[in-house]
């Protein structure tokens, strides 16, 4: 083997590492999840329709929408998100919460014990739902992404983001592996601004070591 061969070689691994690493990044806007019963309740007699899928297996933005009303505001016109789920949660920027009134705490879904209530206003119908939060950064992740990264469910892992003229490294990213799940980190809107994330910026994950 020559040095040339040797280099070449060389380079395919440092390229296959680097992109083993490599995470699409969901710029996660304001949007809200429903229970059957919820669903109802604001859109009666309607099947929520499909506007677009989204990335995940399953999962899609639908046609309909519904205000959040808060003590002080009103965010206007947030999309629901399909399929319903088991219990109705809201999910907003940290910069949402001061039009709204309410302090909503930085959590991942479902863990919803002592976030704020809002009202949820359509023309046909309305709904308190206490279920409120800022969604913590995170990264879905398959089963063998997490078995190749040696990460487990909660555990953190940062994230370099080198976006246009901003280079920005997210600490403290909760891993989030299931069978179904693809590789994909979430950041909320404020977030996404704050590092200047475009439609095609990626990021690079790298594993915090205990």
């Amino acid at each position: 083997m020559n040095e040339e061969e040797l280099r070449q070689i060389i380079r395919k691994i440092i390229i296959e590492e680097t992109q083993s690493n490599t995470v699409r990044i969901g710029v996660s806007n304001h949007h809200i999840h429903l229970t059957d019963e919820d669903f109802n309740t604001l859109f009666p007699g309607q099947k929520m329709t499909v506007f677009k899928p989204l990335y995940q297996h399953n999962e899609f933005a639908s046609n309909q929408f519904a205000d959040i009303v808060g003590p002080k505001g009103t965010v206007k016109h947030v999309r629901i998100l399909g399929p319903n789920r088991s219990h109705s949660q809201v999910e907003i920027a940290k910069s949402e919460t001061y039009t709204l009134g309410i302090d909503a705490p930085i959590r991942l879904s479902g863990h919803l014990d002592g976030a704020p209530s809002v009202k949820l206003v359509t023309p046909d119908g309305e709904v308190t739902v206490q279920g409120v939060i800022v969604a913590k950064r995170h990264i879905h992740m398959s089963l063998d992404d997490a078995q190749r990264l040696g990460v487990k469910l909660g555990d953190t892992v940062s994230v370099e983001i080198d976006s246009k003229d901003r280079k920005t490294i997210f600490d403290d990213v909760i891993a989030r592996p299931r069978e179904d799940f693809l590789l994909e980190m979430h950041i909320d809107t404020d977030e996404a601004s704050a590092a200047n994330v475009g439609p095609n910026t990626v990021g690079k994950i790298m594993v915090n070591k205990k």
